[in-house]
């Protein structure tokens, strides 16, 4: 084999330290960075910040607050362990103010609004103060031990039986008894094994004499399928009523129960954001225009050390001081550009979203990532690190960037609408239909063609899907 030796000229990319940090810096969300500075101001001597911006440090910062038709969402309203789907108006822990002394409890019973009160401990400070035989009072401990967040019972009480030390005849029966003892303490409905069970607590707990209590029981006990299947004729000739208006009456009990009692107490992990811009109207009638600032609260104010740097300038050689030195100003460096790419995208943000900000999601124009890209001369990828988990502050709340984003979608016009315009129209339709009769995709289709918008049925389903939307036969509501 011959061995040659060319030489030759190439092109090639290196990312230099600095490059990869900057990189590195701009995908990061604006609390991300202020960990990041937190920590090397814990290593580099020659780093000083005046005062980190709000968050970095167990400080309380702007919360999104933005317009909750723009992010609203569906929660999940099942119960723990049943997979029936049913269709009534629970709100998100269920019926709002319905614990406590609405149930029978005496005033002040209910310790829900203690801060930081966990399910766990609720249930076991009620144990202590009652009168219980220590076998009965472990086995409710036990049991308080096997609950979901939601409050529901998943453990099966034979498994559980064979895990303690009696026989599992004994303990079985020992076990039921702490079940009784646990469904009668607050919130009620918690120690449910499904939602039948949940619902049916609650409905046991309310007086006698409340309207429409039995046949609801009835429902919850034995037909609860029909409800989720939604076979509203059936389930109205299964109890017995007389009309559709009294099954809404029952429904509409229901829905005032709490399908998951447990998860008021729940610990839901609080997220912040910090805009990094402020977005704002300034001027009126023609001379108005939006007006796109940093928010100087997200961003840190970084120096040298002067004392170490006059130092370094009169010292030869090198050493990990001046290394020191060389990373300061590289960070400080790179969190400017950082903020300088940021305030380019947002102002070519508004600039082209002017409609949003007048109008809501009904005034978004088609914009992608290449639009901002070629504009501003920046490669699509820097506008993607420079929109993610990037917000900013406006009229209609805090939104990320990336919210301002739609695809195109061709209209009667031969011009071009948003896809999240046309969700918006979408919404407004569903939102004016009658309960009794909802819109079809199909029907939504052809109304959506009458505005200009050219969408196919398929598309339709797909745009209600994604707003988390059910079909027409689960929208359908008694009235």
């Amino acid at each position: 084999m011959k061995q040659n030796l060319h030489l030759g000229l190439r092109a090639q990319l290196a990312l230099t330290p600095q490059l990869q940090q900057s990189i590195r810096l701009l995908q990061m969300s604006s609390l991300d960075l202020n960990q990041e500075i937190s920590a090397l101001l814990q290593q580099n001597p020659l780093l000083e910040c005046d005062d980190l911006p709000l968050g970095s440090a167990g400080s309380e910062s702007a919360q999104g607050d933005a317009d909750p038709e723009m992010h609203a969402t569906e929660a999940d309203r099942g119960g723990g362990g049943d997979e029936v789907a049913l269709d009534l108006a629970w709100g998100e822990g269920g019926g709002a103010g319905k614990q406590g002394q609405e149930y029978g409890f005496e005033e002040g019973f209910n310790l829900k609004d203690q801060a930081g009160l966990s399910l766990r401990q609720h249930l076991l400070d009620q144990v202590a103060m009652m009168r219980l035989a220590e076998p009965i009072r472990q086995r409710v401990q036990i049991l308080i031990e096997s609950l979901g967040e939601d409050g529901y019972l998943s453990t099966d009480m034979k498994e559980l039986a064979a895990l303690l030390p009696d026989s599992p005849e004994d303990e079985h029966e020992r076990l039921e008894v702490a079940l009784r003892v646990l469904q009668g303490l607050d919130p009620v409905g918690v120690g449910g094994r499904d939602l039948g069970e949940c619902l049916r607590l609650q409905l046991q707990a309310l007086p006698v004499t409340t309207p429409w209590r039995t046949e609801a029981l009835r429902l919850v006990s034995d037909h609860l399928p029909l409800l989720a299947e939604r076979e509203y004729g059936q389930l109205r000739r299964a109890l017995g009523l007389s009309s559709e208006g009294d099954l809404q009456a029952v429904r509409d009990l229901l829905a005032s129960l709490n399908p998951r009692p447990g998860a008021v107490y729940a610990a839901v992990a609080t997220q912040y954001v910090i805009p990094d811009v402020i977005v704002r109207k300034t001027g009126t009638g023609a001379k108005a225009h939006w007006q796109v600032q940093l928010n100087a609260e997200a961003m840190p104010r970084l120096r040298v050390n002067a004392l170490y740097a006059n130092i370094l300038n009169h010292q030869e050689g090198g050493s990990t001081l001046a290394a020191q030195l060389q990373e300061a100003r590289w960070m400080i460096r790179s969190v400017q550009q950082r903020f300088e790419t940021i305030l380019r995208v947002a102002r070519a943000l508004v600039a082209h979203q002017q409609g949003w900000l007048e109008h809501g999601d009904t005034g978004l124009r088609p914009l992608i990532l290449r639009d901002v890209a070629d504009q501003l001369g920046l490669h699509e990828s820097t506008i993607s690190r420079a929109t993610t988990q990037k917000y900013m502050l406006t009229p209609r709340g805090v939104i990320e960037f990336k919210h301002l984003f739609s695809n195109a979608v061709a209209t009667d016009a031969g011009e071009t609408a948003s896809s999240q315009a046309i969700k918006a129209v979408l919404r407004q339709m569903i939102r004016a239909e009658k309960a009794s009769q909802p819109l079809s995709d199909q029907t939504l289709s052809d109304a959506l063609g009458q505005q200009g918008f050219r969408i196919a049925r398929r598309t339709v389903a797909k745009y209600r899907e994604q707003m988390h939307i059910e079909p027409a036969t689960q929208r359908r509501r008694i009235v």
